[in-house]
């Protein structure tokens, strides 16, 4: 049977290179259409528990996972020895940056190097990792050709860019409309056809370069906006009187030509803190400098910064000092309703305070049992009105759906609201400190 054959007759095997946020809910997807699906992951803990069949990411089924394994059709390894049993290779794995704001593609090729020692004929390899344009074209096709098979005659390559937005219900894997761009015709094909199994709508682009520039733009226009709004945030406070969330509440209400973003504590996750570095250093070989992305990127990496100052500005007016001030932040996860932590503008925060002595500093997540900062665990503390009483300061960096806030601001002394989670508060009100406020 052809690949095509295979795909249409829910033939093909699908391995998933990467079982993290974006690669298991596409495996679970396809495990769900039928389709057995091989998981490729390093990590020895996430495939022992993949295959007892429980479930590690928020976004998955805990049951479906279960009935998949337990039928037969979704299981995991560490090793890439199977490779040559798959049809189809999705590669998820990361790809952060360094601490120098350098991209950082070596999970990619690492990935890369060991699917080329199992490669063999008719294979479809597609790139998901968000990356920098030629990534597809430069990086990953030289090491598949190395094996001395031909892409377009042998094998196939794409990129089909991720859109996982984690927590989100209205739109998963199966609804949102992803991007595929091939080396060849035949490729685009192919891998449009593969995605198509499992998710309801394929756009095609001209080229890889093309798609990885297209999950670059959708970022980066986040990044661009948070960052205006965040900065607008700033001047709010320090003109003093102005709410800016006021401001863009009102601003909305044009039915044209304006989109509502909303300043926070700092970004988090991992697409809009990352990617418009990837671009940044990508466009230095072009001799070209990207100023502006740049300037919203730096913009919101110094959001935690400001609110830091703005904690200290809010201790200073009930006489508290920094270092011996008894902190409770709420929400450490860098989004509400999740349990992801990376790059999370709450753990930028705590660690900062630490950095400037602060002794007494503790957490509340009820998605995120324990941490580590520096080094050291923190373990999630009960939230109770009897530890909120006790606390100088309480800073809410993530607006989770669960906490009655209300009651919290009932029993705390200082809040420092950096998501604007207090706006229906109607007493207590003096207590509160709102990011790009700086007033009740």
């Amino acid at each position: 049977m052809t690949l095509e054959q295979k795909l249409k007759d829910k033939q093909a095997k699908i391995g998933i290179v990467g079982l993290g946020y974006v690669g298991l809910p596409l495996a679970v997807e396809f495990a769900n259409y039928g389709f057995y699906v091989l998981g490729i992951d390093t990590d020895r803990y996430k495939i022992e528990v993949l295959n007892r069949g429980e479930n590690y990411i928020g976004d998955v089924d805990s049951d479906l996972l279960r009935k998949l394994v337990d039928a037969g059709l979704l299981e995991g390894t560490t090793k890439y020895g199977r490779v040559g049993e798959l049809d189809v290779i999705f590669i998820c794995v990361p790809t952060p940056f360094t601490p120098n704001k350098e991209p950082d593609i070596s999970f990619i090729e690492e990935a890369t190097d060991s699917l080329a020692a199992h490669l063999r004929k008719g294979q479809l390899v597609i790139l998901k990792s968000t990356t920098f344009p030629e990534t597809t074209e430069k990086v990953v096709l030289p090491r598949l050709e190395s094996t001395g098979l031909k892409v377009g005659q042998d094998f196939n390559l794409a990129f089909s860019p991720e859109r996982i937005d984690p927590g989100r219900k209205d739109f998963t894997t199966a609804n949102t409309p992803v991007v595929v761009g091939g080396i060849t015709e035949t490729c685009t094909r192919l891998a449009s056809l593969a995605c198509q199994q499992v998710i309801s709508k394929i756009v095609t682009v001209s080229s890889p370069k093309t798609a990885e520039m297209v999950k670059l733009l959708e970022n980066i226009f986040r990044s661009v906006n948070i960052a205006l709004v965040n900065e607008l945030a700033q001047l709010c406070d320090r003109i003093g009187g102005v709410d800016v969330w006021e401001v863009v509440q009102a601003a909305a209400t044009k039915p044209f030509g304006f989109m509502p973003f909303y300043p926070g504590p700092g970004i988090g996750g991992h697409c809009i803190l990352v990617d418009p570095y990837y671009l940044s250093w990508k466009a230095k070989e072009y001799d070209f400098h990207s100023d502006f992305i740049e300037l919203a990127a730096r913009t919101n990496e110094n959001m935690p910064y400001y609110v830091l100052d703005l904690i200290i500005r809010s201790l200073s007016v009930n006489g508290a000092a920094l270092k011996t001030a008894n902190y409770l932040f709420l929400g450490v996860a860098f989004k509400k309703n999740v349990d992801d932590i990376r790059n999370s503008p709450g753990l930028k925060i705590i660690e900062l305070l630490l950095q400037r002595g602060a002794q007494n500093v503790s957490y509340n997540d009820p998605f995120v049992p324990e941490v580590k900062i520096n080094g050291t665990t923190f373990a999630s503390q009960e939230l109770s009105d009897e530890v909120i009483s006790q606390k100088d300061c309480v800073i809410i960096t993530t607006d989770h759906s669960s906490y009655d806030v209300d009651n919290i601001v009932k029993h705390a002394k200082l809040i420092v609201d950096t998501r604007n989670a207090t706006k229906s508060v109607t007493r207590g009100r003096e207590k509160i400190i709102r990011l790009g406020c700086g007033t009740t």
